[in-house]
């Protein structure tokens, strides 16, 4: 079970849920288009094919991880917030 944060309702969490997968969905994508015009391949994404060697698996997990992640924490902050005179209405 999760813990509610402070005043946080069911409709601030659906927001935070819709921007993070949708500015994701995007970012995958423009980092997919990024990936093939630096190394002229398709991302490895099949891990079966045998011409997907290792050090290319590790670079995309790698920088797919961290900038993933790194927009999910902005993204989730960004929507998160709240105006500093609404936090205070509400002590």
């Amino acid at each position: 079970m999760s813990k509610k944060s402070d005043g946080a309702g069911g409709s601030t969490t659906l927001v935070t849920t819709m921007a993070t997968t949708g500015g994701l969905l995007l970012l995958r994508k423009g980092l997919a288009a990024a990936w093939k015009k630096v190394t002229g391949r398709v991302p490895p994404t099949d891990f079966t094919d045998p011409k997907v060697t290792l050090p290319e698996a590790l670079a995309w997990g790698v920088a797919t991880g961290i900038i993933v992640e790194t927009a999910r924490f902005f993204i989730v902050r960004s929507t998160m917030r709240r105006p500093a005179d609404e936090s205070a209405k509400s002590s």
